[in-house]
């Protein structure tokens, strides 16, 4: 492993030292313009092999939320490409993760996930160890001579929470997952994360490298060609950006029409994308006559205000949120592979991990509730899913449906390069991150 002078955690927390404007900050030059970036960098299956052993086994990844592993003898198995991360909770309630393989042989211990784990014993030669790692019995131990069980704990690796997420990271000489996260907590502070409940995780192959999903989530340039009906509710111009180094964000205003519309729209229009895109979040299915906007207020005070009636429905309680906060979305990328999307009334978490083969990956997102800090926990609904029947709601599924398509593109000979602009200064952000982590320099 690096040492932790070296790590490139370390490099960008020196790198972005005091940066933080809410502009276009970090590695990228708001100055630069057009960025080029190598397309094999989406194909090469050696490009791939060098992420699986110079990033992703160095990387905080978001692994489960608290709710999988809430009690003693609660467990989670991450997995991303060869490796796999057992995430328990052990007697006394403290989260713990491991290398998910016995000392003896390799063979993974759990798969899965579950409850009321009081062991990790392994199912091929019976080797065990309790919920701290500790090797407790091993059968026939005489046959190993002086075999001290203390020389054979289960190999760790580092696990913290933020919020209702728990990240693992292999490598134990990085830099802890406080450090790793920057800005982002404080910036996302009001939102009160604690009180979230996650309800579901899906996840689907996708036809894509990890890295084409994650753009899709990384920029909303693509928003007036894409997603026609959401651009009708959405200010996707006044969309400020943020770097800080491993992590970066943007907002997006809803409930007024795009200023790409000369002249904007009417009441009536905004009210109807905003039904179609996201109508759920008002327990509103069709579109349908606008309502009454009271003099003093915008449509965005009706809709806030109809979320809040919609939430007391459900049980939240959204009195203390003004209408920006309920209308407003804040988006942070976390490097390598993951999206935080955080409004008063939703939370969500989009990951992308790489799949077999550099043009394959899986896709998965958190779903959540928000309820309140002394709410109960409940194991969440896991699913996993064909592509095809990988629902992901309106604008999200129409981000999926391109995937295969650009990943086709990709692997066209003669498009030796991608170009990116500006506006996509988090792809960028990720590129840069990448080159520090596999030692590259931007051609390569």
């Amino acid at each position: 492993m690096t040492a932790p002078q070296d790590h490139p955690a370390i490099a960008d927390a020196r790198l972005h030292q005091g940066v933080d404007d809410g502009t276009a900050t970090g590695p990228v030059d708001p100055g630069a313009g057009l960025v080029r970036i190598p397309a094999h960098r989406y194909t090469s299956a050696e490009f791939a092999e060098l992420e699986l052993r110079r990033l992703w086994p160095r990387t905080w990844q978001l692994a489960c939320c608290v709710d999988h592993v809430a009690e003693p003898g609660d467990w989670f198995e991450y997995r991303v490409g060869p490796f796999s991360v057992l995430i328990v909770r052990d007697g006394d309630g403290t989260l713990r993760a491991f290398q998910n393989a016995c000392r003896h042989r390799g063979n993974s211990l759990c798969s899965g996930s579950g409850s009321g784990l009081a062991e990790l014993k392994c199912g091929y030669h019976g080797w065990t160890w309790d919920l701290a790692g500790q090797l407790r019995r091993v059968p026939g131990r005489k046959g190993f001579g002086s075999l001290k069980l203390s020389e054979f704990p289960l190999l760790s690796a580092q696990v913290d929470t933020w919020g209702p997420f728990v990240f693992v990271n292999l490598d134990l000489e990085a830099p802890g997952l406080d450090v790793y996260l920057e800005g982002v907590p404080a910036d996302v502070s009001w939102a009160r994360l604690e009180e979230f409940r996650c309800t579901a995780s899906v996840v689907g192959e996708v036809a894509a490298n990890w890295k084409t999903v994650a753009d899709g989530f990384s920029e909303t340039y693509h928003i007036q060609t894409l997603h026609p009906e959401l651009l009708r509710n959405i200010d996707d111009v006044n969309a400020p950006q943020r770097l800080w180094g491993h992590t970066g964000k943007s907002e997006q205003l809803y409930g007024l029409a795009s200023p790409r519309f000369a002249g904007g729209l009417s009441d009536a229009e905004v009210w109807d994308s905003f039904v179609v895109t996201q109508g759920g979040r008002m327990g509103v299915s069709e579109p349908g006559s606008v309502p009454e906007v009271p003099e003093g207020s915008t449509l965005a005070d009706v809709i806030a205000e109809r979320i809040r009636v919609h939430a007391a429905t459900q049980g939240s309680d959204l009195s203390g949120f003004d209408t920006d906060r309920i209308m407003r979305l804040h988006q942070y990328n976390l490097f390598p592979n993951c999206s935080v999307l955080v409004t008063a009334d939703t939370l969500s978490a989009l990951v992308a991990r790489p799949g077999a083969v550099p043009g394959m990956a899986e896709m998965g997102i958190f779903a959540f509730r928000r309820a309140s800090a002394e709410a109960p926990y409940a194991k969440p609904m896991d699913l996993r899913v064909a592509f095809e029947d990988l629902d992901l709601g309106y604008v999200l599924n129409q981000d999926a449906a391109v995937l295969a398509g650009i990943q086709r593109g990709l692997n066209q000979p003669g498009l030796t390069e991608i170009v990116l602009s500006q506006e996509e200064k988090r792809v960028i952000n990720t590129h840069r991150n990448l080159e520090r982590y596999l030692g590259i320099g931007p051609a390569d």
